[in-house]
């Protein structure tokens, strides 16, 4: 849906990079910067990391993000332009996309709790292939996967990671999630599944000490775990904005013609 709110209160924030920094202070000698808890909306200059950075650290504040391209990767972002800022923020569409909530438990049995924008991933510590039981909505599933590990990737992360494990695209307003192998070794030709939105995700870790795996949520990473549970976590919606034409959800269809 098109944004009808006004956002004259706007709050920058950058990465390190020279490029970004110099479009801050551009930025802000034209609108100046309000304190994000003060700001109607946030604007992200940088990359897609400094994009889930600042979902990440907004998550719960409900103001819109708007992000643009000033880094490496910009797949979140939308172009850079410093003219007629708040006529751009007032004619962006909105997305709204809730992150997964991770729920690991290691192995001294401590519980660590983390949320994902992007995916879930569980990986191999060491030399060894990890050795994975996945049970969904508390059904087995697949009693043995033997891969350098598995991920749960929300419509926003599928063209991330999961594009690169050859995972599938997902359109952005799709109820689904996607489970993707890294690197299967047995089954062989498993290329992973389509979930509903509301699929409870329990990923158990066999063979544990001799093949140890650490989870990762975004960037959250907790080593030696046993047991990771993943779900849509629906209480949070952040939104995001993007141009006219611009959007996610046009972006990510382009992304599966290899434009």
């Amino acid at each position: 849906m098109t944004s009808l709110q006004r956002h004259d209160r706007i709050a920058f924030v950058a990465s390190a990079s020279t490029e970004a920094q110099q479009a801050l202070a551009q930025l802000v000698a034209l609108y100046g910067n309000h304190d994000p808890a003060d700001a109607d909306i946030v604007v992200a200059l940088g990359g897609d990391g400094l994009m889930l950075q600042t979902l990440h650290e907004h998550m719960h504040s409900g103001k819109p993000i708007y992000g643009m391209h000033r880094g490496t990767v910009g797949f979140l972002m939308n172009e850079f332009g410093s003219h007629d800022l708040h006529a751009r923020l007032a004619a962006a569409k909105e997305s709204v996309i809730h992150p997964l909530l991770m729920r690991a438990t290691d192995v001294h049995g401590v519980v660590h709790l983390h949320h994902a924008i992007n995916e879930v991933a569980l990986f191999r510590q060491t030399y060894q292939a990890a050795r994975l039981r996945i049970l969904i909505d508390e059904r087995e599933r697949m009693a043995e996967l033997i891969a350098d590990g598995i991920m749960v990737a929300t419509p926003a992360g599928s063209t991330a990671y999961n594009l690169s494990a050859q995972g599938p695209i997902l359109p952005i307003n799709a109820a689904l999630l996607a489970l993707t192998p890294i690197s299967a070794f047995r089954p062989r030709r498993w290329r992973g599944a389509l979930l509903p939105n509301t699929a409870f995700v329990v990923l158990e870790v066999l063979e544990g000490d001799k093949r140890p795996v650490a989870a990762v949520a975004d960037h959250d990473e907790v080593r030696d775990v046993r047991r990771v549970e993943v779900l849509s976590d629906r209480t949070i919606s952040m939104r995001m904005l993007f141009d006219p034409g611009h959007s996610l959800e046009e972006r990510i269809l382009s992304e599966q013609f290899g434009h």
